[in-house]
């Protein structure tokens, strides 16, 4: 079965379960959203489920997201409850403090998506028949990680942080000027909770880097495309990536690292006080939201 095949099913599954899961495809000012802090957020939320919906929820998540992204995916749910405990109880976070919301009809010949959405996750599909536009994905964790005597116990995003740190150890000094933009992290990802992705800055290209920086950069980007199925995964042209890091150059220190290229942007950043809180992004800045299935579809109709 594709990928679009099997979010079509298991959105159905959803929709015959929770029908207020859906809105229609049209909705713009709900379809075209990514929002990532704990505020109010459209859909039905897995706490208004009944268990077989909160579970066809979940399976319409696993759809868009490869095994071992969707287990990062439920650390972070579950990474809710432990917050909760860290800030004692006060604000009353909840692991199905998430929701799933369809738009339009799952039918094999129409425009519909889907975005399943919380505190720290964001995973937006849109589908124009068998296409699949994906992005933007979002994956963030506080704590983003959780120790024993100094050994780690739960750590869902360690490959997005190594690896960055990786490729900046691999810089040779004389690029290092060009790799660090700014001394001083952002205080977010730069594209935040937006619908349209700013303008910023490129770093070095990676053709410009030798190894072992180069293919370690190639590494981390495939980190992050990896996070969907094979089938979904936007390709990546190798020989236009460029890199950027900002903050400090040091494990110490606040530090955030972006890779670009042709329709695409991966961010990270680490810049809490403790640095024990991580977000991680890929957006696809002319693609988001099916942008792109959905000029296509406009130029097929318009052609007839």
């Amino acid at each position: 079965m594709t990928t679009a095949a099997a979010m079509r099913a298991e959105a159905a599954a959803l929709l015959a379960l929770a029908p207020t899961a859906g809105l229609p495809f049209e909705d713009d000012a709900h379809r075209r959203w990514i929002e990532y802090r704990p505020r109010p957020r459209p859909g039905v939320s897995l706490g208004a489920l009944d268990p077989e919906g909160r579970k066809a929820a979940h399976r319409l998540l696993a759809t868009g997201l490869r095994p071992h992204a969707f287990a990062q995916a439920t650390v972070i749910l579950a990474l809710e409850e432990v917050l909760d405990r860290e800030e004692g109880y006060r604000r009353g976070r909840h692991s199905n403090d998430y929701t799933i919301v369809v738009f339009g009809t799952p039918d094999v010949a129409g425009r519909w998506g889907w975005r399943f959405e919380g505190h720290h996750l964001s995973v937006t599909m849109t589908l124009d028949g068998d296409t699949v536009s994906p992005a933007p994905v979002f994956l963030g964790a506080n704590p983003l990680g959780t120790w024993y005597r100094g050994r780690p116990v739960v750590r869902p995003l360690a490959p997005e942080e190594e690896l960055g740190w990786a490729v900046l150890d691999a810089v040779p000094r004389d690029l290092l000027p060009r790799v660090v933009l700014r001394p001083a992290a952002p205080s977010d990802i730069h594209s935040g909770p937006r619908a349209a992705v700013p303008p910023v800055p490129e770093g070095v290209p990676a053709v410009e880097l030798p190894d072992p920086a180069r293919l370690l950069l190639d590494e981390l980007v495939a980190v992050y495309l990896d996070r969907l199925p094979e089938d979904v995964a936007p390709a990546m042209d190798r020989d236009r990536l460029s890199f950027a890091w900002e903050g400090a150059t040091g494990r110490t220190g606040r530090h955030y690292y972006r890779v670009q290229g042709p329709d695409l942007l991966i961010e990270y950043d680490n810049t809490a006080d403790d640095l024990n809180h991580a977000h991680t992004v890929l957006r696809r800045p002319d693609s988001d939201f099916g942008a792109d299935v959905l000029a296509e579809h406009r130029a097929d109709w318009h052609a007839r």
